[in-house]
């Protein structure tokens, strides 16, 4: 009888309240919840470093992917010599028709910077994505079946990285040869090990969760577990980690066609040209420069990116 007075008073109490706090309430109940993507992306739109990296890595991407539509036109072939104005063309400096000079051999440097664009960022991005791959399917093994798995995989991580990255990618290419698909096979096989204890320690914290137990008791299967549950959960750190490496592997790359193991001419390469123009750094230093700002400006905005990225998805933070 109690419980029947209390439900009236309550509907009575309702039915009094003005029509504007009624509407308020249902207004609040209605609300559009947040996503942790949304919030990320709110977050990275603040950073203004991260956005200025952002639209840099678009406007070389777009630049570089274009390049076949109007450089070949306006600036030349960046790879074709004209032997009969070879010696006239060598070395100019900077100018409304040359806007980063020539090289040794009358080619437009801005040209070769473009395509060089091309190749660097291919590198960068496939020699990654490999290497993100095994990371997480290695990472995931040993962080969710944990015992000898979780052994095999840690010690196998220490033995690749107890070696020098640099000289290890050196002694693969010595085998392989040098070459474009051989450049980013060597940065792919051989760059897997940080972003798999970065997978590794994420899906450690993520497995212990309740849902997961949930899912393990309901009869999921291992794979959707962690496809479904799992790695949507602590993919987080791998985007900021794996945004950062394709810096790493840009730079890697510059230094192994730098010394002769990486893109081989007449294809253009930063780390090519670098190398080509450092027997004219006085006579013409925009030989070096040019591709060097490149390469420079380039990785500090997936440097500046990753850097962002890592607060915008940083859950502790309130804003």
């Amino acid at each position: 009888m109690l419980a029947v007075k209390a439900l009236d008073t309550i509907k009575q109490h309702k039915a009094d309240q003005p029509n504007g706090q009624s509407g308020n309430n249902q207004g609040n109940d209605a609300a559009p919840t947040r996503t942790l993507w949304a919030d990320a992306l709110r977050r990275l739109l603040k950073n203004k470093m991260a956005v200025v990296a952002f639209f840099w890595i678009v406007f070389i991407v777009l630049v570089a992917l274009s390049a076949d539509l109007w450089v070949p036109y306006l600036l030349g072939s960046p790879t074709d010599i004209d032997t009969t104005l070879a010696a006239q063309n060598s070395k100019l400096p900077p100018s409304a028709l040359h806007p980063f000079g020539t090289d040794n051999l009358g080619r437009d440097v801005m040209a070769r910077v473009i395509y060089g664009a091309r190749v660097s960022l291919s590198v960068g991005v496939i020699a990654v994505a490999i290497s993100t791959t095994i990371g997480i399917v290695l990472g995931s093994l040993a962080a969710y079946f944990g015992g000898i798995w979780d052994t095999l995989i840690m010690r196998l991580t220490d033995v690749f990285m107890a070696f020098p990255y640099i000289l290890f990618v050196i002694a693969m290419l010595a085998v392989l040869g040098p070459g474009f698909i051989n450049v980013f096979i060597a940065i792919g096989l051989l760059g897997w090990t940080s972003i798999a204890r970065v997978i590794r320690s994420a899906i450690l914290q993520v497995k212990e969760n309740d849902y997961i137990s949930a899912a393990k008791a309901l009869g999921a299967s291992h794979l959707r577990i962690v496809v479904r549950h799992i790695l949507p959960n602590s993919i987080a750190s791998v985007v900021v980690y794996a945004t950062m490496s394709i810096g790493s592997a840009i730079l890697t790359e510059s230094a192994l066609s730098f010394l002769g193991l990486g893109i081989q001419p007449p294809t253009p390469s930063w780390g090519l040209m670098i190398s080509e123009g450092q027997n004219f750094m006085v006579a013409a230093p925009w030989l070096m420069l040019c591709p060097g700002i490149a390469i420079l400006t380039t990785v500090l905005a997936f440097t500046l990116l990753g850097d962002g990225l890592r607060d915008a998805l940083d859950v502790k933070v309130t804003d």
